[in-house]
């Protein structure tokens, strides 16, 4: 990050061991006086039928790009959830029944 830099946080994991992730090193954002904001899908949902709107061309025309793991079988579901949790799949994760 380049000082001054802004980081946007939404979402998080939560380890197997019960711990959610965490930044290892705010010393570094301290430093370079970083600004890290956090936000919930749910302070825009006013934006939503835009967003999908737009997005959807986006989608169609192959402008947005993005990584699925299809996984079959519900008997395979907790062991896709585990290797999920463990960073094995990028993107989306669909169990498919």
């Amino acid at each position: 990050m380049n000082p001054f830099g802004r980081i946007v946080l939404c979402g998080a994991m939560v380890s197997p061991e019960g711990t959610l992730d965490s930044v290892s090193n705010l010393t570094l954002a301290i430093g370079k006086r970083l600004s890290l904001q956090g936000f919930v899908v749910t302070d825009h949902l006013d934006r939503g039928p835009a967003f999908n709107a737009e997005f959807s061309g986006w989608s169609r025309e192959g402008t947005i790009k993005y990584t699925e793991t299809v996984i079959d079988g519900l008997e395979r579901a907790p062991q896709a959830f585990v290797e999920l949790l463990a960073g094995k799949y990028m993107g989306k994760v669909v169990v498919r029944i």
